[in-house]
């Protein structure tokens, strides 16, 4: 828990360094322009798809009736709005993550590495490209969770457990793969993927809860549509900003994890046995004597 804490606070003073922040913006500038892309295109026919499914339920037609009665029959109008937003969150977080991932990610551990391990051996156990199937896929299988487990946010308790759950697991997935690509082999990744499961998923279920603030922005965004223009950006970035302090504390803690492993095991081969006598190099042996053969 004391490494888990350290990497914590070293990601949070990292994320003031000047290139992380201008690391920040390349995937902003691409989320925005994808994001007011779609909007143009597609906003009006997406809201007016929801409307009319939403006339298909008597549940939400009686929701919206009762807002009538209390005198928020305003709120009618940006209902369907806030559920188009709703329903894209998810997108634009996977989308987010997958940027820092790729475009920030391995510039940030290179940052650790040369601040605090410049002498970490580099085993490369990982490419760009095993990385990039390795992330592609476990978003994959993080969709599908997060599409079948869409009922279950209905239970108040439930919405608030199952989506960070299922972002923090892939945030530990990606960023814990990347932070180790460079520098461990493929059995040391493994390895310490395996012993730090449990710190790993905590660390990505943190972040997965801080993701989850920019939310209120996109839904402000819904009930204030003059804002929106600004309070978009501003929670793309933020979403941003979380993934790339994710991706900074899990490399300050894999990399601190990976260089205590292996000064363990050097400790281990040079300490002998109990009982018994380190061995001695072949180098430091002394010479054997040739004895002359009889009658020379």
């Amino acid at each position: 828990m004391t490494q888990l804490f350290d990497a914590f606070w070293r990601a949070v003073v990292y994320c003031m360094h000047p290139r992380v922040i201008g690391l920040s913006f390349l995937p902003l500038v691409l989320m925005v322009a994808l994001s007011f892309g779609l909007g143009y295109f597609f906003w009006d026919t997406s809201v007016d798809a929801v409307t009319q499914w939403l006339q298909t339920y008597e549940l939400v037609q009686g929701f919206l009736g009762w807002l009538d009665r209390v005198g928020l029959g305003s709120m009618r109008t940006v209902f369907a709005p806030l559920v188009v937003l709703v329903l894209a969150t998810p997108v634009i977080v996977l989308l987010c993550l997958l940027l820092v991932a790729v475009f920030m990610t391995p510039s940030m551990v290179e940052l650790v590495a040369q601040r605090r391990f410049p002498l970490l051996e580099r085993r490369r156990g990982g490419s760009f490209v095993l990385g990039l199937l390795w992330s592609l896929g476990s978003t994959l299988v993080a969709l599908v969770v997060l599409v079948l487990s869409m009922p279950l946010w209905l239970v108040p308790p439930l919405v608030l457990i199952l989506p960070p759950l299922i972002w923090g697991w892939l945030t530990y997935r990606v960023f814990a793969y990347d932070a180790l690509a460079q520098h461990a082999s493929s059995a040391e990744r493994k390895t310490i993927l395996r012993e730090h499961r449990g710190s790993l998923l905590v660390m990505g279920i943190l972040s997965g809860y801080l993701g989850a603030a920019p939310s209120l922005l996109w839904a402000s965004g819904a009930m204030f549509v003059a804002l929106a223009p600004l309070l978009v950006p501003v929670a793309i970035w933020i979403y941003t900003l979380v993934f790339a302090f994710a991706s900074l504390w899990f490399a300050h803690f894999t990399l601190a994890a990976l260089q205590r492993m292996r000064a363990a095991q050097v400790v281990e081969v040079l300490d002998p046995e109990p009982g018994g006598q380190p061995a001695m190099p072949l180098e430091t042996l002394p010479p054997t004597t040739v004895l002359p053969p009889p009658g020379a």
